[in-house]
């Protein structure tokens, strides 16, 4: 459930107004997610998400996400466009909260990814980049290798429901990484969250990234790693495990835009194990830590944990491309 903050026909009927829409017809929520609030609104002939920014998104950072969204579309990235209010303004406030609206990106994400998916989703993830690099605005990673400490210091370590030893295995890998993280690759402005959720598809073609809100300026290969985590494991009863097709063609579709350098290629396997731990660490103080009574969606750590095991057996890119 993704809808924390209700909105009735009244608040619809002033941010319309204040957008200068035409009369929405009609207004739902979106249940996909679990930063944000969304809500798909509809006019006669369009279609507009609003989101209602949660407290897990900081409101310094949304200067950021809306140009960004806004130079993207310049630059001919599919992605939501943010739309000015009738004072030049992307941002409203919603029941003492910031909110936007966007554009509509037609389709929809896929259960499932097939090897041509993965490629096409390479080759658009390269577009990004190369368009990434010609825009001129710069946000940290909030969720960087550096931030990790802080983050597994805040975990409540009581419980012992994920895997025994937990705290110690996370430390050592922590340790481990951090030593190893490269200090010179190719930066840029990455998507950062690139899930099968934020990626859509019509009639099986790329259409477009939605959900910019990690964007942050980091090594571009780091976002490669992102996305093997994500789109390149399969799941059989509980058990995660690699599949090497997905990820060739997730990489060829990269390098049919941009080539990747032989020191990018070089550490993937120390990106793809930080990545791993960026992802565990977060979702084991949400599952760790957040009351029963919070709305929001609890993900199960031990996925993570089980990709994070798996890249501890690599050392090398041929692991994952040969």
């Amino acid at each position: 459930m993704a809808v924390y903050t209700k909105i009735n026909k009244n608040d619809i009927i002033l941010i319309a107004q204040k957008f200068g829409l035409n009369k929405i017809v009609r207004f739902q929520g979106i249940k996909k997610g679990i930063e944000n609030t969304n809500y798909l609104l509809k006019t006669k002939n369009q279609k507009y998400i609003l989101t209602i920014f949660e407290k897990r998104v900081q409101k310094k950072d949304l200067p950021f996400f809306m140009n960004l969204m806004e130079k993207f579309n310049n630059h001919n990235i599919n992605c939501p466009r943010p739309i000015k209010n009738k004072n030049g303004k992307y941002l409203i406030s919603i029941k003492n909260k910031p909110a936007s609206i966007v554009t509509f990106i037609e389709g929809k994400d896929k259960k499932k990814l097939n090897n041509k998916n993965c490629y096409e989703i390479g080759k658009n993830v390269a577009k990004l980049h190369l368009s990434s690099n010609k825009i001129k605005l710069f946000r940290k990673n909030s969720m960087s290798i550096n931030n990790m400490d802080k983050l597994l210091k805040n975990i409540n370590f009581k419980s012992k429901k994920i895997v025994p030893s937990l705290q110690s295995i996370l430390i050592k890998n922590l340790n481990e990484i951090k030593k190893q993280w490269p200090q010179k690759l190719p930066k840029g402005i990455i998507h950062g969250d690139l899930f099968i959720d934020n990626i859509f598809f019509k009639k099986n073609k790329f259409v477009g990234f939605i959900d910019f809100y990690f964007s942050c300026n980091d090594y571009l290969m780091y976002e490669i790693a992102i996305c093997i985590n994500a789109l390149c494991f399969e799941n059989k009863n509980g058990k995660f495990f690699m599949n090497k097709k997905k990820v060739i063609n997730l990489i060829k579709g990269y390098e049919s835009i941009k080539k990747i350098s032989l020191l990018e290629k070089n550490n993937l396997n120390i990106l793809c194990r930080g990545a791993a731990l960026r992802y565990l660490l977060s979702r084991i103080y949400d599952y760790l830590n957040t009351p029963k009574t919070a709305l929001i969606k609890i993900k199960d750590p031990k996925e993570y944990f089980q990709k994070l095991i798996f890249h501890n057996r690599f050392n090398n890119f041929k692991n994952y491309y040969s």
